[in-house]
């Protein structure tokens, strides 16, 4: 509260005298310029009026927000007090009763009415007094503005005092904020990947860190404690805490770890986590967590684009590839991909009996495991690898079958080709091997073109629709034998051409009795007419069997 009598305004309105004796201004000086408050400066006004003269002490007002409040009843508790002195607005004569003179001194400081103290008088006071109480408001006013400075500097300096403090603390968080961002781009602009951002993040926190892809496995652990078998991730709670991760928009404290989802533009791949078991992880922690996560999701939303890109790259080439291109073209797209077309090449077409896309997978591992250097690709169903050199059919379709698990496979590959241009025949001839492994007896296996054999021309005579006629040419009454009475006269015959026509060794596969094989044996001679001790006959019925499996494959025994 800042207060300043105005003098000129009083001094017209109160009867003149001569100034103040020199006692009674050391009254006046006796008030205290620092008092803890304005109630304390005007507790030493009231106590000074009575020793300045005749006069007493009625009351004293704050003028806050034009509202007037009493801060001392005075002597005596006048009912009306309060409206007399929001009726002179704190300056000027006051009414009471009983009194000849009272008078309402204005506490103010250049212009701004502060409060006001009102004294009384049983008679007229003498000018001399009236002016040492103008004196006393003044010193009063000046006490109280003081004591309002000094509020205020005090109220400044615990402000300036947080300021400073709270500017400290945002220069520390940017400092720390710049280191951040500095070692964790290094470590992105190093090419080290994930490895080299997860290490930067344990660095800046002295934790360790693991980054997991969508499914719970881990890509990537840096830090001290990592557990010689990682938890094995459950499906449905994975998916529970992705969610999670994604309703929260930010790092999120799961179980002994601090976690945040890396989803750029929404595409979840993977989540980051700092392993914190003691609850140590900070805000500073937190920042780099987040910054981390932001890099890592760069790094490997790029990542994933550059394998699209060079897959839809890879994918075009090896379509070009299989329908004929340019030698020229051919090399160089390759070369680009970091495939040398330049070696001989065979064509490897693969089906089996279960998924085709695992089969795909599989079948780049297993290439990968007999250092096969190949291009892969599908056509339907098949998966089709263009391999660098001619791989071990039995070994390929050995290592294909222990991946694929219970899933059987069969593999056809195609003849050696010197350059991109004969890709195509030996893709056709690859395709032709598997078609002719698929109607053998053992559907389940690997055959290369070359290998083929007999089964080529079946395949050949097959292909110009030949073959149906061939056979129905030298098996056709033994053919509608079987479907009528529901026999195995053909597939008796085949099995004792297969065996040399040595009978324990057609009755044991055909896993019948030896006088029941000569027995059917008999009854072919009978429906055919044919001696089967003739060469050229023997040779063509082997060869109509053999044609006959081809286009009609053995049903597999249960075991």
């Amino acid at each position: 509260m800042v207060i300043l009598i105005e003098w000129d305004f009083v001094m017209a309105s109160a009867p003149r005298g001569t100034g103040p004796p020199s006692g009674e201004l050391a009254v006046l000086s006796a008030l205290a310029f620092q008092l803890p408050g304005a109630a304390d400066v005007l507790a030493e006004a009231e106590a000074a009026v009575p020793r300045l003269g005749s006069c007493r002490f009625e009351a004293a007002y704050r003028c806050v927000d034009e509202s007037w409040d009493r801060l001392s009843p005075g002597l005596d508790d006048h009912v009306d007090m309060d409206q007399l002195v929001t009726g002179c607005r704190g300056n000027g004569s006051v009414e009471l009763p009983g009194r000849a003179w009272a008078w309402a001194f204005p506490l103010s400081h250049r212009g701004i009415v502060q409060g006001t103290l009102v004294v009384s008088c049983v008679d007229h006071p003498s000018s001399d007094n009236i002016q040492l109480l103008m004196v006393l408001a003044n010193q009063a006013g000046a006490a109280l503005a003081y004591g309002v400075l000094q509020h205020r500097g005090e109220t400044f300096v615990e402000k300036l005092a947080t300021a400073t403090n709270e500017l400290a603390t945002v220069r520390r968080q940017l400092r720390n904020r710049s280191i951040v961002h500095e070692t964790i781009e290094a470590a992105l602009a190093g090419g080290g990947g994930e490895h080299a951002i997860t290490d930067a993040l344990h660095e800046l926190t002295g934790l360790p860190i693991a980054l997991e892809d969508k499914f719970g496995n881990l890509r990537c652990w840096s830090g001290p404690g990592q557990s010689a078998r990682y938890p094995e991730p459950d499906p449905q709670q994975r998916l529970r805490q992705l969610a999670a991760l994604a309703a929260h928009h930010g790092p999120m404290r799961v179980k002994d770890r601090v976690a945040v989802l890396l989803a750029p533009r929404g595409d979840q791949l993977g989540v980051l986590a700092i392993i914190d078991p003691r609850m140590q992880v900070t805000d500073d922690d937190i920042f780099a967590l987040h910054f981390a996560c932001t890099m890592l999701g760069y790094e490997l939303s790029h990542q994933r684009s550059l394998v699209e890109l060079e897959e839809s790259v890879r994918r075009e080439l090896f379509e070009d590839l299989l329908a004929g291109i340019d030698d020229d073209a051919a090399l160089a797209r390759a070369e680009a991909l970091g495939h040398d077309l330049r070696r001989p090449h065979h064509v490897i077409v693969v089906h089996s009996s279960g998924n085709a896309d695992s089969l795909a997978a599989a079948a780049a591992r297993a290439a990968a495991t007999l250092n096969i250097p190949a291009l892969r690709g599908r056509r339907g169903q098949l998966t089709v690898l263009l391999a660098a050199g001619r791989p071990d059919p039995r070994a390929l379709h050995r290592t294909l079958s222990e991946l694929l698990g219970t899933a059987t496979c069969a593999i056809g590959i195609g003849a050696r080709c010197d350059s991109p241009s004969g890709i195509p025949q030996s893709f056709t001839e690859a395709q032709r091997a598997l078609n002719v492994r698929l109607h053998s007896a053992t559907p389940s296996g690997a055959s290369a073109f070359e290998e083929l054999g007999f089964y080529r021309l079946v395949d050949a005579a097959h292909t110009r629709g030949a073959v149906e006629d061939f056979v129905r040419e030298w098996l056709g009454e033994l053919l509608d034998y079987d479907a009528t009475k529901k026999s195995e006269l053909v597939l008796t015959l085949s099995k004792h051409l297969e065996s040399g026509g040595n009978y324990d060794d057609s009755a044991k596969a055909l896993h019948i009795h030896r006088s029941t094989l000569r027995y059917r044996l008999a009854r072919i001679g009978e429906l055919t007419g044919y001696d089967l001790r003739d060469v050229d006959i023997r040779f063509n019925l082997h060869a109509a069997t053999r044609a006959w499996r081809f286009l009609h494959p053995e049903p597999a025994r249960p075991s």
